[in-house]
């Protein structure tokens, strides 16, 4: 039951009380006697009570009710007749008695506004309660889902650490090999000091060789360094904003120290001069180049700068030229068998793009399709100087569905668009035969990309996109295995 409820039952019982009080007490006190009413026909009691005096003409009549519609006590005297001594001891009595009923009247109502006071109070804090209540359910549930948000949130980061645990074993296994390495070479220190002191103690011959074959396991160590697994990608940094929506620019990953010179080539076909920027910060505040023609147009935007020479597809053919900058002429071409080209196996966004020539820390490569391998990618390795394939791989995805793709440490990414939301999402490992399906955001600032190459120098991707040249820094995971070296 409600605090209400129990207020209103409270001042009922107690009016109800009163009532049945005054109906016991108030013949006795003015001398009367009691009868019960029958009903004159019938013999049925009457559905009220009353009380009746022995002698109507000489004493008082008395009725009596529970309450009124107020809740209030209700009291009926019939006085005597006239003739009666309003000096006798009996009326004396009912007076006093209709001061007491009088008095309790009061009291009563004065306790009626109490409680009806009381209960305008309590129903405005059942109403706050009830708010209170529904705001603390409301934050109960906030508090549950803030707890899901949150433990999903850690749920997707544990997921991401995990694969890192394997990684950070083998780091532990290559610190090692590191200190063994070091410690060989303060040996090899301190037997070089002693030889100076002491010629003839070693011989050359021998300490030559430790020292060559230390070298040579230090230079391994350093070259399997450069290279990893790609794990991420960042945001993109625009250089320049120029030429039309197609194209590629590139810097040479061979060049000597101190030379960056940029090299640009705008369009996809039809065209056959390259430009060349003395540095990258020349090619970032200005406009003064070094036209170089070609000897035949390119097609697609997969050229490449290699070792001092550039690498492209001639226009309308499965052709590769090697075009040396130095002599400016062609050292070397060959057909790319089976090769798609001409828009047969381009990449989604079209414009020539069936052969794509690229490099990363392994040296050169071709990424084509051929209708023996159904339109699928096949990715070969190429001999720089004789453009000789030295081996291929046909892997299954279908090149006409890549945006675009590039190599790094002998592993071909591939992008799953070009334009829009674009991300990595496949790779083919060339040193297992194997492809996965990966997650790799790559942000696409400027909504269409028609050209994503790796240079392993920079350790950067280099990206057309949308006449905006962007370059995107790479993460890449290192693993070093002793039994490798």
């Amino acid at each position: 039951m409600s605090v209400p409820l129990l207020k209103i039952g409270v001042v009922l019982s107690t009016m109800a009380m009163i009532t049945n009080w005054m109906s016991q007490t108030l013949p006795s006190l003015v001398g009367l006697n009691t009868t019960k009413l029958t009903a004159a026909q019938g013999g049925y009691p009457d559905r009220s009570t009353g009380v009746l005096p022995a002698i109507p003409e000489e004493s008082w009549q008395v009725y009596s009710s529970a309450q009124d519609s107020e809740g209030r006590c209700v009291c009926t005297v019939v006085a005597p007749q006239q003739s009666m001594c309003s000096r006798d001891a009996r009326t004396k009595q009912l007076r006093q008695l209709l001061e007491k009923v009088q008095n309790m009247t009061q009291s009563i109502q004065v306790l009626d506004q109490r409680t009806q006071r009381d209960l305008q109070y309590v129903e405005k804090m059942e109403v706050q309660l009830r708010g209170l209540e529904t705001k603390f359910r409301q934050v109960e549930e906030n508090h549950k889902q803030n707890i899901a948000k949150q433990y999903k949130a850690i749920k997707t980061k544990m997921d991401e650490i995990r694969p890192l645990i394997p990684v950070l074993e083998e780091y532990k296994a290559d610190a090692k090999l590191v200190l063994q390495f070091k410690e060989e070479v303060q040996e090899l220190t301190s037997v070089l000091n002693e030889l100076q002191e002491e010629m003839g103690a070693y011989d050359y011959e021998e300490l030559h060789n430790r020292v060559s074959n230390l070298e040579e396991r230090l230079r391994a160590c350093m070259q399997k360094l450069a290279c990893g697994k790609l794990t991420g990608i960042s945001e993109p940094i625009t250089i320049k904003t120029s030429g039309s929506r197609f194209g590629s620019w590139m810097t040479d990953p061979l060049a000597p120290e101190g030379d960056t010179r940029v090299w640009y080539m705008d369009g996809y076909h039809n065209n056959r001069f390259v430009r060349e920027y003395r540095s990258m910060q020349d090619f970032m505040t200005s406009d003064n180049f070094t036209s170089h023609r070609l000897p035949h147009p390119w097609s697609g935007t997969g050229q490449v700068v290699y070792n001092g020479s550039i690498y492209f597809n001639k226009f309308q053919s499965h052709v590769i030229i090697k075009f040396d900058f130095r002599t400016s002429s062609i050292s070397k071409s060959r057909q790319l068998d089976y090769a798609g080209f001409n828009n047969a196996y381009h990449y989604a966004w079209g414009g020539h793009s069936d052969i794509d020539l690229m490099v990363d820390e392994g040296g050169l490569w071709a990424v084509y399709a051929t209708n023996q391998n159904a339109g699928n990618i096949v990715l070969s390795k190429l001999n720089p100087n004789t453009l000789q394939i030295v081996k291929s791989w046909t892997t299954n995805h279908p090149k006409r569905s890549a945006g675009e793709s590039f190599m790094i440490c002998g592993t071909l990414y591939v992008t799953n668009g070009y334009s829009g939301g674009t991300k990595v999402y496949y790779a083919y490992s060339t040193n297992s035969s194997t492809y996965e399906y990966i997650d790799i955001a790559f942000q696409n600032k400027y909504s269409h990309i028609s050209m994503l190459d790796y240079n392993p120098r920079d350790r950067a991707l280099y990206a057309w996109n949308n006449g905006h040249q962007v370059l995107y820094n790479v993460t890449l995971f290192h693993v070093i295995r002793s039994e490798e070296l």
